[in-house]
């Protein structure tokens, strides 16, 4: 596996869940949080398994989907990490690091659906695929 740059605190994780769906708290790339506080990368801690899904983005959020205007809830979650977006299990618990990587899966799963506020039907599409990557700011410290 190639190196790549390490995912540390401060680094941002940018979802997209195609249209029509619109998840207001993921139109912007979300701050990563790490929890290696023990190892630093530029002076923060660095992302390791477990540490994609920022605490902001865990909860429900809401979302709509045209013509189903009237918000819905719904949960995102990544399946799995890929090889390319982790290194081997390392010194910090025996977890790997994250590292910036290719494109990969993310899910939004509707836990209370959007209404269409006309006709009164919920959005019948319960699981809405979509994709992520890793945004550094880190250029100088690669693992793989």
């Amino acid at each position: 596996m190639p190196a790549d740059f390490i995912i540390k605190t401060g680094d941002m994780i940018q979802i997209t869940i195609p249209p029509p769906t619109i998840v207001p708290q993921l139109l912007a790339p979300v701050p990563m949080v790490g929890s290696a506080a023990t190892v630093l990368t530029s002076g923060m801690a660095t992302c390791v398994l477990g540490d994609e899904l920022p605490p902001t983005i865990q909860g429900p959020l809401a979302y709509t989907s045209p013509p189903y205007v009237t918000p819905g809830t719904g949960t995102l979650k990544i399946i799995v990490l890929p090889p390319t977006n982790l290194t081997v299990p390392t010194n910090t618990g025996g977890k790997p690091i994250i590292i910036k990587g290719a494109t990969f899966q993310a899910i939004f799963t509707v836990a209370s659906p959007a209404v269409n506020p006309v006709l009164g039907d919920p959005d019948p599409v319960a699981v809405k695929p979509g994709t992520a990557q890793f945004i550094t700011s880190n250029t100088m410290t690669k693992a793989g």
